[in-house]
């Protein structure tokens, strides 16, 4: 009787924490999503689409009505998470991320390089032809080429409502087309800083017509990607993976490797040999997790998407 009780105790309490597990991954998920929207030379879409998430989300935002409120209670931790990454790393890009940029980036490099195989294996989860990797060579040759030729500030654009509106609106594109980053184009236009400080003050008058524009362009394009999955998954899915690749490394010329120029070194105050160990270190860091991340994952297996 005793060797029975302990039998059912023991099989009870996994079914308890594990809600509470999943829920918890997917909040840590949310955050780091977040953070992908307002770091420089990453995009929330390609988190999404690193943590498994992506799938799903535009999946639901193509048919929303369906079964609507178990939706809701899958996705609410991710919303949650995604709010206080943003809001948390508004801070940060604030008070420190100007200063050490570059090496706060390889630390998401780090999660794409950690989790790249799972990215390839999903791909070709339904076929892998030489259209199929065509496609993924072009478009990260397009993204790569995209961010090397707007690796500069364009111009100044002063800030107002429809600013913002449109901003909101790079933001959405950012999730629905992972590899984009809206960060750069802000910084391009010189608006990163403004929308950071905005965000951490809690200033309503960037915040709501940010998160306005955001929701618009979600919806309107969330259908065409659910098509597109639903209709030419290998295809669509190696253009995604070449925009993260593509995006990733993109990153070093542009974000990376002007942090070891001399200006670069004096304003992070760092050696050469420092800044190298720095960005190493990060670049570790991020994918180690990233593979930790993923063996969480298999242990407390993701829920089906409803």
């Amino acid at each position: 009787m005793e060797k029975e009780v302990e039998r059912n105790t023991n099989s009870v309490t996994p079914r308890k924490i594990r809600p509470v597990v999943d829920w918890f991954i997917r909040l840590v998920k949310g955050a780091l999503v977040g953070i992908g929207f307002i770091l420089p030379g990453l995009s929330g879409g390609v988190l999404a689409v690193i943590f498994g998430i992506y799938d799903p989300l535009i999946r639901f935002l193509a048919n929303i009505r369906y079964k609507f409120l178990k939706n809701v209670l899958y996705f609410l931790p991710v919303g949650i998470g995604a709010a206080i990454g943003i809001v948390l790393f508004a801070v940060v890009v604030e008070k420190a991320f100007g200063k050490y940029a570059a090496q706060f980036v390889c630390l998401f490099v780090g999660f794409v390089a950690g989790t790249f195989p799972s990215l390839y294996k999903t791909a070709g989860m339904q076929g892998r032809g030489r259209s199929s990797i065509l496609i993924l060579i072009l478009s990260t040759l397009a993204i790569f080429t995209l961010m090397l030729l707007g690796g500069r500030q364009l111009t100044e654009v002063t800030p107002n409502l429809m600013v913002w509106l449109g901003s909101g609106l790079l933001m959405g594109l950012g999730l629905i087309v992972p590899g984009m980053s809206p960060s750069n184009f802000l910084i391009y236009f010189g608006l990163y800083d403004k929308m950071a400080i905005g965000i951490k003050d809690f200033d309503f008058g960037v915040i709501i017509p940010l998160a306005i524009g955001f929701i618009v362009c979600v919806l309107l394009f969330a259908k065409a990607a659910a098509w597109l999955f639903r209709h030419h998954y290998p295809g669509t899915y190696h253009f995604i993976l070449g925009m993260v690749v593509g995006s990733s490394l993109a990153i070093f010329p542009t974000v990376v490797f002007p942090a070891f120029t001399t200006e670069g070194l004096a304003a992070a105050e760092l050696s050469f040999a420092g800044s190298l160990l720095f960005c190493a270190a990060l670049f570790i860091v991020g994918t180690v997790a990233s593979y930790l991340f993923s063996k969480v994952e298999e242990r407390y297996p993701r829920e089906p998407f409803f």
